[in-house]
């Protein structure tokens, strides 16, 4: 199956975008793609080879699970690789643009949800992302 990828523009400094991308008590503030969906804790070894951990459900207790995976590359500032626990990878790329960076995320997608809700979820997620950091401005 092919790759899909998602991005955004954020009115941001990459050094702040990448920090938000990669603290815990970050992340649970904008790891979701609705205001029906949580992320309750997260653990991170942001380094080659480090675990993550996202603890993720669904706020009226419906659904529940565990985003997991091991960082396979890790470049600050710029990138981050990481393989999922089904084996699928994950590309996460940052790139400056003057006083914004661009974000862009690009996955294997998983055999069981439609292509097209995949899509809409993950850039769903990066866009709570967005509207998390710019709203520090």
């Amino acid at each position: 199956m092919e790759a899909l990828t998602v991005q955004t523009i954020i009115k941001a400094p990459i050094e702040k975008v990448w920090k938000y991308w990669t603290t815990p008590a970050d992340i649970i503030q904008w790891n979701n793609p609705s205001e029906d969906w949580e992320t309750t804790s997260v653990t991170i070894d942001l380094k080659d080879n480090g675990k993550f951990i996202y603890k993720m459900k669904a706020k009226d207790g419906s659904l529940a699970f565990d985003f997991t995976g091991t960082y396979d590359k890790i470049i600050i500032n710029e990138y981050i690789e990481s393989t999922l626990f089904d084996n699928r990878k994950v590309i996460n790329i940052f790139k400056p643009n003057g006083d914004e960076t661009i974000l862009i995320e690009t996955f294997d997608p998983e055999a069981e949800t439609p292509i097209p809700e995949q899509k809409a979820f993950t850039q769903a997620v990066i866009d709570n992302f967005k509207k998390y950091v710019e709203g520090f401005e």
